[in-house]
């Protein structure tokens, strides 16, 4: 796996990528070979026809990548594959058209953009289903075996099942006993810990994964130290489990580890310069989106009783707490009898101009006013109402961790995980905040604020 913005990717997406941008240049190059009217030579070097070509490749790719592409690479329908990048390719004449009100010197010729756009969606698909093959399913994968059967190994099993791309396969488990039945149909049981040894010679895994309770009565020391220094990789679960899941994991997380070890808990240069960003940000957001705030606000003044742009207290850094501004959304008095409750999906307090509010986060927006005061970053954990983070500190180990830092108007959570209104998906959201913490950086921020800005496009990604 290769680090990235701060996120382990697999090397095959990277090599994914890579591929299909040569491939694709190649694709409109070709085009041009076939039916410009001047030197191929002329045309790249002399007539600004390399700067076209890698706009358009640009475009493609990002077409890509809106198309969540990159995100799941397993051919699951090979009809399915043509029209996703049948897609690609309208949104690429999408960007041309609008390229030619704008940046006229990057629009292809018509017939140059048709045929290379016609190669590319014979030749992207094409390779798709031979990189699967080739680099996916059969290639030479890691080949993992478990010592301990924790709930770590469990989603971390999970993971390797759904995504192949990790090109990771597992041998088995050594444990005790032999877990639930399901586990084992998908790892089979090889044995008690004490059979490490002997195991190891017997399937010669890639790598070893302890996910057994620290008790120096069950873990396998010697035979572990042996294997690490014969140099066989020896990795914790958690490791495996915050590398995989981009999560750091709850159950594995201890006093000791947030106490005395560095990566956990915000550098101070990195929050000075991400407040610096994210003011300069807020400010460049509210001018480019002040026409569409306009509108907004009409909007909401017109289709329901009430202020347009409501306040709400909300917990903030180091559990400070404030009021957040955001385009209302709800019919007023939405909460009179109820009280403060969790949003529900299909949330009947809505308004209907609410739900594509909300869909398209434009209720966010005054928010921008927020991150200029001081009270928010563009990147962070989402700020929660008083009353809910008092029941969740309770419930949930580590919960106040996540005010060590500002609020987001985005944030890792939020374009990670699905919407989710239960204690187990307020313990996910957390995990992926404290992934955040530990890793925050420039980089990662703009990964997520590049991301945010495809949830916001497409209307799909988690709340």
């Amino acid at each position: 796996m290769i680090r990235i913005f701060k996120v382990f990717i697999p090397a095959s997406v990277v090599g994914l990528l890579l591929s299909e941008t040569l491939l694709v240049i190649a694709c409109y190059i070709g085009a041009y070979a076939l039916v410009g009217p001047d030197n191929l030579d002329i045309f790249l070097f002399y007539d600004g026809g390399m700067e076209r070509v890698l706009f358009v490749a640009a475009s493609v790719l990002v077409g890509v990548y809106l198309n969540d592409l990159y995100s799941e690479l397993r051919v699951i329908s090979r009809l399915r594959l043509v029209q996703q990048f049948c897609l690609v390719m309208g949104m690429a004449f999408l960007a041309q058209s609008l390229a030619s009100y704008v940046l006229k010197d990057m629009v292809l010729g018509r017939w140059h953009m048709m045929i290379g756009s016609g190669l590319a969606i014979l030749v992207l698909p094409a390779w798709r289903l031979t990189y699967d093959v080739l680099f996916i399913r059969k290639r030479n994968r890691r080949r993992i075996l478990f010592l301990g059967a924790n709930n770590l190994v469990k989603a971390i099993v999970k993971t390797i099942q759904e995504k192949p791309q990790f090109g990771m396969s597992c041998v088995g488990y050594l444990a005790e006993s032999p877990v639930e039945d399901e586990f084992t149909r998908v790892v089979p049981y090889l044995g008690t810990v004490s059979k490490l040894r002997a195991v190891y010679e017997a399937h010669k895994p890639s790598m070893i994964v302890v996910g057994l309770p620290e008790q120096r009565d069950r873990m396998p020391m010697e035979d572990l130290l042996e294997l690490r220094v014969a140099g066989v990789p020896v990795e914790d679960s958690s490791y495996l489990y915050e590398t995989m899941l981009w999560r750091v994991s709850l159950d594995a997380l201890r006093p000791s580890q947030l106490l005395f070890s560095n990566a956990i808990g915000p550098n101070a240069r990195n929050l000075a310069i991400q407040r610096l960003y994210s003011t300069v940000i807020s400010l460049a957001g509210l001018l480019i989106a002040l026409p569409v705030m306009a509108i907004v606000w009409v909007l909401v003044r017109l289709t329901s009783p009430g202020k347009a742009v409501y306040s709400q207290r909300r917990v903030g850094l180091n559990g400070k707490e404030f009021f957040v501004y955001k385009f209302r959304s709800m019919y007023i008095d939405a909460e009179a009898r109820t009280g403060a409750v969790w949003a529900q999906k299909n949330d009947p307090r809505v308004t209907p101009l609410g739900r594509w509010l909300r869909k398209l986060r434009l209720d966010e927006l005054p928010q921008f006013f927020n991150v200029i005061r001081g009270d928010m970053a563009i990147v962070g954990p989402r700020p929660e109402r008083p009353e809910f983070v008092r029941v969740l500190t309770e419930q949930i180990p580590f919960y106040n961790q996540r005010h060590a830092i500002l609020p987001g108007i985005t944030g890792w959570a939020q374009i990670n995980h699905k919407y989710g209104d239960t204690v187990e998906d307020t313990i996910t959201k957390l995990e992926y905040d404290l992934y955040y913490l530990k890793h925050l950086s420039l980089s990662l921020d703009m990964y997520i604020i590049f991301h945010t800005a495809k949830v916001m496009l497409l209307s799909k990604g988690s709340q």
